[in-house]
């Protein structure tokens, strides 16, 4: 397939980039280039890679692009909290907007396989098992512009969402501000941690693990479009006290401190369910403590200012 990829250059981008690239298939890369990390450098001796550098909200770009495309991952967003609260009309413009673009523009035969986030299910009781059915909830600008995006992605033909846990792991592009990647730069470079509402729980999966499920995706669209699919690691539902402790088992200097004054703004507390991807052929594999040990070698060489984007 010939697959577009926008914000193909961000923290998911650049990994998927990748194996698209190395499992046959012509990549093409849009992105703005905003945070100035070079992260497909890499990829561009590879004659089936193309980037463009551009904005997903660029409606004669996008047209003049979706002509040669097999199938589209539309990555680009303003991604977090904190980041859609800074600049609400960016947000919506672009986790919202974009999208709705995209599915304007495209032809049916396109396929579309779209990210959102698991923190959609709002503030769940960590005894729910939250399924593909559960009600969505988002208590978040962000969750709800990409609620809003999985609700246009679904009602249109040949298009498959997957409702990512809470990704960690390395990539070109880094992020700090993800749950695991941050305690483990916390515990690598500052040797403590003061962790808010210790028992709230999330679900986990591998950067590398969410590109093969990706893959996965265009490989089995036929049986797999006009669903939504929690994508995660069942073994990794746990609460945030149980990933410090993870964590410090692999840094035994890290000093944890779980504080019963303060909470913390993201008030997810769920066990994910991640069946229905299961049925559908997929299993997230990689495990939390080889991401933790992954981490840790790669927080010794990397530059402490560049990556900061929570």
């Amino acid at each position: 397939m010939r697959v577009l990829v926008t914000g193909g250059a961000g923290y998911l981008g650049s990994v998927l980039c990748q194996r698209l690239l190395a499992s046959g298939h012509a990549v093409t890369a849009l992105d703005t280039l905003a945070h100035g990390v070079p992260s497909l450098l890499h990829l561009c001796a590879e004659p089936r890679f193309e980037f463009v550098r551009g904005d997903a909200r660029d409606e004669p770009l996008l047209r003049r692009l979706l002509r040669d495309a097999d199938a589209v991952v539309p990555l680009a967003a303003v991604v977090g909290a904190p980041a859609c609260d800074r600049d609400p009309g960016l947000a919506r413009s672009t986790n919202l907007e974009a999208v709705q673009l995209l599915l304007r523009l495209r032809s049916a035969a396109q396929l579309v396989v779209f990210p959102t986030t698991n923190s959609g299910y709002g503030t769940r009781s960590g005894d729910v098992h939250c399924t593909e059915d559960t009600p969505l909830e988002p208590i978040s600008h962000y969750g709800r512009t990409k609620v809003q995006a999985e609700e246009a992605v679904l009602a249109s033909p040949n298009a498959i969402s997957l409702r990512l846990a809470t990704v960690f792991g390395t990539s070109p592009r880094m992020r700090l501000d993800l749950l695991v990647n941050h305690f483990v730069h916390a515990a690598v470079t500052d040797g403590y941690l003061v962790v808010f509402e210790k028992d709230f729980r999330r679900n986990f999966i591998h950067i590398r693990d969410v590109a093969e499920c990706f893959l996965h995706c265009l490989g089995n669209a036929a049986r797999m479009v006009g669903r939504a699919y929690n994508a995660g690691l069942d073994a990794a539902n746990l609460s945030k006290g149980e990933l410090a402790i993870k964590v410090k088992e692999q840094v035994p200097g890290f000093h944890v401190v779980f504080s019963e004054i303060g909470s913390d703004p993201d008030k997810r507390d769920y066990i994910v369910s991640n069946q229905r991807l299961r049925e559908a052929g997929f299993e997230a594999r990689a495990s939390l403590e080889a991401g933790i040990a992954e981490l840790v070698r790669a927080y010794r060489m990397l530059p402490l200012g560049g990556f900061r984007n929570a």
